[in-house]
């Protein structure tokens, strides 16, 4: 019944809201470092060099950017952990950092609801702690059978990565609890108390677009009747998702970078957004940032910059994503230069 709630409120959302970007590519972001698996030294594990790291979240603490790859040590069955590098920013953007990079496994499949990964981590400081959302790829327990989902995980750390409470989010309406097939793609917007706002992803009967919500964290659980989408695929596209943590940038206003899949190469391409911190879409944009060359298309899933780091750094607006499923590459913008390319929907 709940997952029937969902799919109505979005057909209804896609009956009501018409085209509101444009298939062009306006790359804004500047290349400056391509991090492969050979960089990363894996300290604290029995092998010392990934197959591949990608897809990270990044947090600022300091003058120190904290980043959090997904590794993968084995291709058999695809098995993602989530490890801990530091790096002075200033040494990532004048292009002089020391290699191999230090590195520690911080999250890795402990429940059989990440039996099969922990995935994609987008990472929020709130006080002193390190709210990681992540992917929970893995196995659940339902009507007497065993069911594959992925689920949105929640970890818990401490400045040096050290791993506390661990949870995933389950959706709650009026007949209880439930899961759909996935939920994924997700960050926080405002905490207050023991609830928070929240940008998420639920794939509602094979339909994947942007949805925000309110989250009560001691309860674990989405509230159906909050669940409103907000940005949708266009007709060229396959599936939208939020790509990244949100980055405040004035007193109620956040930008969040957001991916698109396009038809006509399964390409995984980029753009930003500007919600409120009740998560209603204020602003979006067209593709500003795209798989280009050998390097950036080439890797176990070709074509794709994916996520999971945004930071804001002076007036430059930093993206640490994955490239190709592989490696890790720097980009970044003027904040203002990406701004001038939003298109405000509402204000």
């Amino acid at each position: 019944m709940g997952e029937a709630r969902l799919e109505e409120r979005l057909r209804r959302f896609r009956a009501e809201v018409s085209s509101l970007r444009k298939p062009l590519i306006e790359d804004v972001f500047e290349r400056v470092l391509l991090l492969s698996p050979e960089d990363f030294e894996v300290v604290n594990y029995s092998r010392r060099r990934p197959l591949a790291a990608f897809n990270p979240g990044a947090l600022l603490v300091g003058e120190e950017l904290y980043i959090f790859p997904r590794m993968i040590f084995d291709y058999y069955k695809y098995v993602s952990s989530v490890a801990l590098t530091k790096v002075k920013l200033a040494e990532i953007l004048e292009d002089r950092v020391k290699r191999p990079l230090r590195s520690k496994i911080i999250l890795w499949p402990r429940y059989i609801w990440e039996f099969l990964g922990t995935e994609d981590p987008r990472a929020h400081l709130v006080n002193d702690e390190v709210y990681i959302l992540y992917t929970g790829k893995g196995y659940h327990l339902e009507e007497g059978l065993t069911k594959r989902r992925d689920v949105l995980g929640l970890a818990k750390a401490d400045l040096e990565g050290r791993v506390g409470k661990r949870l995933f989010f389950k959706i709650r309406g009026s007949e209880g609890e439930y899961l759909t097939y996935s939920n994924k793609d997700s960050t926080f917007l405002r905490f207050s108390g023991e609830r928070a706002t929240m940008l998420t992803r639920p794939d509602v009967r094979g339909l994947r677009v942007c949805w925000r919500a309110e989250v009560s964290l001691r309860e674990r659980v989405i509230l159906e009747d909050s669940l409103t989408p907000v940005m949708g695929f266009e007709g060229w596209e396959l599936k939208v998702g939020w790509s990244t943590n949100a980055v405040r940038v004035s007193g109620n206003e956040f930008l969040v970078g957001w991916h698109g899949v396009v038809k006509e190469d399964l390409s995984y391409r980029n753009g930003l957004a500007l919600v409120d911190e009740q998560g209603d879409l204020l602003a979006i944009s067209n593709y500003l940032l795209s798989p280009r060359g050998l390097v950036e298309e080439y890797g176990d899933r070709p074509h794709v910059i994916f996520g999971d780091g945004l930071v804001l750094h002076n007036d430059t607006l930093i993206w640490v994503g994955g490239v190709s499923d592989y490696a890790i590459g720097v980009f970044t913008t003027p904040l203002q230069k990406a701004l001038d390319k939003l298109k405000w929907v509402r204000g």
